[in-house]
């Protein structure tokens, strides 16, 4: 049975909003969160860009839902042991509900502690790396590593819960999806990529349970909410690899210039259709994932979650 959540967007909404928005969440019937971790958002338009660790603290108390980060990068802006102690607190705090996602990260997010960003195939290495040195610590053992790309000097985590969170890992080509398979206990991908999926599983060995995600805008009318992703939104529709390139919010502006509102409209369901939305919703349950969640676009939250919790999530459970 698959699980709908909703995504909370870092980079566009505060830190009190953010807990508002998992609030109405969860009275509108989602089943469980994702939140983004980011240090700059993509455009100055998003304006927002709060530290995911202690939004997770305040979200622990408001709401009674899981958590996944989609996704942390535990690579260069942050220390893969320190991310080992935040992933273990959030456990602690949110009683069991925590999943930490991990990724290899933007340089948009990672270039401000080191302005050398490394290849991909350099960053796999890293993760993988990184995602070893979480899991010992998580054993509460005293760690000392020395490694290609991480030291360590005797240190230990404390404060553990009695399971360690899982680690999912999110994946947007071969490589990295058998990577996750290998190294993760879950996978996540924001594309309802059948194929990506296959070669997690492929690689995994067993059915460990997948999460995908995406963004809509819901409005009164299909052409306002077409306006308002475009304005917010259009560096979603960047293709390739300069999302992780690029190092500033202005120069995804720059790019961004070229993605018109039509490009948009296209691959973002925009309006107040069900129908449209849940097409969108089904791809992902089709291509075989058990976790799909959803961000609504722009200020009108309380509209978005009204209009699913009567008109789409309800369709879903039939």
């Amino acid at each position: 049975m698959t699980r709908f959540g909703y995504f909370l967007s870092s980079e566009e909404h505060s830190a009190r909003e953010l807990v508002h928005q998992a609030r109405l969440a969860e009275q509108a019937g989602f089943e469980a969160l994702w939140i983004s971790d980011h240090f700059h958002p993509w455009l100055d338009e998003q304006g927002e860009s709060t530290f995911v660790w202690s939004v997770i603290g305040a979200l622990s108390e408001a709401v009674s839902l899981p958590i996944t980060t989609a996704v942390t990068c535990p690579l260069v802006r942050a220390h893969p042991a320190i991310i080992a102690q935040a992933a273990a607190t959030s456990a602690l705090l949110t009683e069991g509900r925590f999943v930490l996602g991990v990724g290899t990260g933007e340089a948009l997010n990672e270039h401000i502690v080191d302005s050398r960003w490394p290849p991909a195939s350099e960053r796999l290495e890293m993760l993988e790396e990184a995602i070893g040195i979480i899991r010992r610590l998580f054993t509460g053992e005293l760690v000392t590593h020395h490694g290609d790309h991480y030291d360590v000097d005797t240190a230990r985590l404390y404060s553990l819960p009695d399971e360690p969170p899982p680690i999912y890992m999110s994946a947007f080509g071969d490589k990295a999806a058998e990577l996750a398979g290998r190294v993760a206990d879950g996978f996540m991908c924001v594309k309802p990529d059948a194929d990506l999926l296959k070669t997690f599983r492929s690689a995994a060995g067993e059915n460990r349970p997948a999460q995908g995600g995406f963004k809509v805008c819901w409005a009164p009318d299909a052409a306002d909410a077409r306006r308002t992703a475009h304005r917010l939104w259009p560096n979603d529709q960047i293709p390739g690899e300069a999302p992780q390139l690029l190092p500033l919010p202005r120069h995804f502006r720059q790019l961004s210039e070229l993605v018109t509102e039509e490009m948009v409209g296209e691959n973002v369901p925009c309006g107040p259709d069900p129908e449209t939305h849940l097409e969108a919703l089904r791809a992902f349950v089709d291509a075989g994932y058990d976790e799909v969640y959803v961000n609504q676009i722009g200020p009108d939250q309380e509209g978005f979650f009204n209009f699913y919790a009567e008109q789409v999530l309800p369709e879903l459970a039939n």
